[in-house]
């Protein structure tokens, strides 16, 4: 190699360096978005069971901002790759030059292409690579953990930063992009993706995919396996194993009514169809708002539609989340507040007030009940902090409640009339965009406030976005039926009520949970024994309920739960249910023993992000 051309690399490489990490936009991506924006991606993947692989390559298409840069900066982690090329001119393809830099335990690795050997900025580049058997976005399932027991499954879970665990490019919410793919799987094996997917098709050749809206990485998702197909309405459908289609058709009956009812509220729903897949049990959160293809947990199958309110947050997410996107994720408040007060608004128009408010309070009551374990410091919805750490990130479970309570009281000040159009005025005039709070505080001045003064003063206004806890001024909602049931349950926990009087034919799912809250560290063993006799709690269909009584049980020192809720460890692996549990578990000397028992057997079947939680809880962490 000649000096020149070392001194040119070297350059490059320091460029690149210095790229990455001094001038990073987003903290949590290596990528100058404001330099280039990937508008289009095209992925041809060929899916491996055998070595828990995909490998093949991705192709991205270029939009050049600044004109003389000539360094293409990606997020990657554990990627192998083999080569990459630049398409030139005249429609050739070339080798061109990369590196990538130590891996980052958070960032993973940051990929630099080098492009300063080509007479212009090319307009597309493709990585050709292969995933790691252990990448965090994919959990490759054996034949024993899906219902039939007898083909693999394979999904992934993108959100946050872990789309660069199986495909290379700038995964930051702040760059959205349409995309396409081919991928090939194994016959008799079903490929879905968060993209147009065709009911009818059978995978000869490939199993291929357009998305044309724009959308950031973290909706880009995936799924391969033993997958049935069952249509809802007219643009809504189900996917799921084939043992749990009918089971999922029947609990999301209600679907297209739930579009509807959203349209009515915020405008016409803008991605074409609204299909759901229900994954295996391993599947760490509730339900990922994959556009065109939402992913659900089967957790929320309960079998009287009573957690359903599961499928009308993840709808709600068409219009806050992925019509309207945060930049980056210190801004995560305005996915979930949003997408959780919509919710409550699909709710009420659907099944009515009374619904909605029951939801709405309980809601309340387990954010409020969530300070106590929460620093100060992470109350807020954001901090002022600059955007350069997920450190300065506030916490992220308390946005949903808090952010939706901010909208709420807005909505119970300025009146539905004026609140209505102003929040559907938001999702129209930033469709596709990825935006930042300052940008949402400036159109609620603009377009609220300054109109109606009286609604929220500059004081309230930062004690909501930036101050501890929920503001004093909150008004919280109240549900006639729950208020009835704190009657109920003081006097079961006297005793004055015995457990067989305790008239509980008319509760809903809504009713056991709070009861379940309300009763949790002051019933005790025996009171828990009594339940379960007569109400059968343990063996709940609905696992909201279920897990309730769980914790309740072992608070209470309820030994004679441990067999149901170790098969309740072994099936489920929802992260919102079996951490609390463990952490429960491993608190009481008498049970830690049993908790790393039975962990020590149900760890292989949790999602990557589920063990990593779990294991910082059986770590005392």
């Amino acid at each position: 190699m000649k000096t020149s051309t070392l001194l040119r690399a070297a350059a490059c490489a320091l460029f690149a360096q210095l790229s990455a990490h001094a001038y990073a936009l987003d903290p949590l991506s290596y990528a100058r978005y404001d330099q280039v924006k990937t508008s289009a991606v095209h992925i041809d993947l060929k899916a491996d069971f055998a070595k828990k692989t995909l490998s093949g390559h991705a192709e991205l298409t270029l939009n050049w901002l600044d004109k003389s840069a000539r360094i293409l900066d990606l997020d990657t982690r554990a990627l192998t790759i083999s080569k990459v090329q630049a398409q030139g001119a005249n429609g050739k393809w070339v080798t061109v030059r990369h590196s990538l830099d130590k891996f980052d335990d958070e960032k993973g690795h940051a990929m630099h292409i080098d492009l300063a050997a080509l007479p212009a900025q090319p307009q597309k580049v493709r990585i050709y690579y292969r995933t790691s058997p252990k990448a965090t976005a994919l959990q490759w399932l054996a034949p024993v953990q899906t219902m039939s027991g007898k083909r693999p499954f394979m999904f992934s879970q993108s959100q946050t930063i872990d789309a660069r665990s199986w495909v290379p490019l700038q995964d930051t919410p702040a760059v959205r992009f349409t995309y396409s793919a081919r991928i090939e799987a194994p016959k008799d094996l079903r490929v879905v993706m968060s993209a147009d997917n065709d009911l009818n098709a059978t995978g000869k050749g490939g199993w291929n995919f357009k998305m044309p809206q724009p959308i950031p990485s973290y909706l880009l998702a995936i799924g391969i396996g033993e997958i049935d197909v069952r249509a809802l309405g007219a643009r809504t459908s189900v996917y799921a194993e084939p043992k749990r289609i009918g089971a999922a058709a029947y609990e999301f009956g209600d679907t297209e009514k739930m579009v509807a009812a959203a349209e009515s509220l915020y405008g016409p729903y803008r991605w074409g169809r609204y299909d759901m897949l229900v994954l295996p049990p391993s599947f760490p959160i509730g339900g990922m708002e994959n556009p065109r293809l939402t992913f659900l947990t089967p957790t929320m199958i309960a079998g009287d539609r009573s957690l359903v309110d599961l499928i009308a947050h993840e709808l709600a997410h068409s219009w806050s989340g992925n019509l309207v996107t945060n930049a980056s994720w210190k801004h995560w408040w305005l996915n979930e507040s949003f997408t959780t007060y919509v919710t409550t608004r699909i709710l009420e128009s659907l099944y009515g007030p009374e619904v909605a408010d029951m939801n709405l309070q309980l809601e309340q009551e387990e954010a409020i009940a969530s300070l106590a374990t929460i620093p100060l410091a992470k109350q807020a919805l954001l901090t002022k902090d600059p955007d350069t750490s997920s450190a300065n990130y506030t916490d992220e479970g308390l946005a949903y409640p808090k952010g939706a309570w901010f909208l709420r009281t807005l909505e119970q000040r300025a009146g539905r009339t004026v609140f209505d159009p102003f929040l559907r005025g938001w999702f129209d005039q930033h469709a596709f965009q990825s935006v930042t709070t300052e940008q949402f505080v400036d159109y609620l001045r603009k377009n609220l406030l300054a109109q109606h003064p009286t609604v929220l003063s500059e004081a309230e206004l930062e004690e909501w976005l930036h101050g501890a806890g929920i503001p004093a001024s909150a008004k919280r909602a109240v549900s006639t039926r729950l208020a009835a049931l704190d009657a109920t349950r003081a006097s079961w926990l006297s005793g004055a009520t015995p457990t067989a009087k305790l008239d509980t034919k008319k509760w809903n799912a809504t009713e056991w949970m709070k009861f379940l809250n309300d009763i949790d560290n002051k019933a005790s063993a025996a009171q828990l024994k009594e339940l379960d006799q007569a109400f059968g709690l343990a063996k709940s269909t609905n696992n909201e309920v279920a897990f309730r009584f769980y914790r309740a049980a072992i608070n209470a020192g309820y030994s004679e739960v441990r067999a149901p809720l170790e098969a309740f460890l072994m099936s489920v692996g929802r992260q919102k249910f079996v951490v609390p549990l463990y952490a429960a578990l491993r608190a009481k000397p008498a049970d830690k023993v049993f908790a790393e028992s039975v962990y020590k057997k149900a760890r292989e079947r949790y999602h990557p992000a589920t063990q990593t939680s779990v294991d910082k809880k059986m770590a005392g962490k």
